[in-house]
């Protein structure tokens, strides 16, 4: 079997992203190690292990890196957040403070609305048709 393991998602500061993470839109922290060279392997989960894709949390180093902190995908929806309950998700994000760019809509895949993380790369919250 083959499968995406990890998306590396640039980021100003550990802590702040993983209290985003975390507290915003309900990910767990899977890791969290010190690196010999002052970094850290972090890693959420938005599920029980191995049952998505994680997000390596990259802390930025230098300007080129930094410049695409929260435009990693030139201003497109970069991830796809799936939910099997659209509305509870929604609601307990919105609650915590996600910005929603738009309204939920009904489109023949899904439900879906467009979020932005904290720092404001765009996401699809989106429960799939069927």
């Amino acid at each position: 079997m083959r499968r995406v393991a990890l998306v590396t998602l640039v980021v100003d500061d550990y802590d702040e992203a993983i209290r985003f993470y975390t507290g915003a839109l309900g990910f767990r922290l899977a890791e969290d190690e010190p690196r010999p060279d002052g970094s850290r392997w972090v890693v959420m989960e938005p599920d029980a292990p191995g049952r998505g894709t994680g997000l390596l949390l990259a802390r930025a180093r230098g300007e080129q890196q930094r410049a695409r902190i929260g435009d990693q995908t030139g201003g497109r929806v970069g991830f796809f957040l799936h939910t099997d309950d659209f509305a509870r998700d929604h609601a307990r994000m919105a609650a915590a403070g996600v910005t929603f760019l738009e309204q939920p809509r009904h489109e023949p895949y899904g439900t879906v609305a467009v979020f932005q993380d904290l720092y404001g790369n765009r996401w699809d919250l989106l429960q799939p048709a069927g």
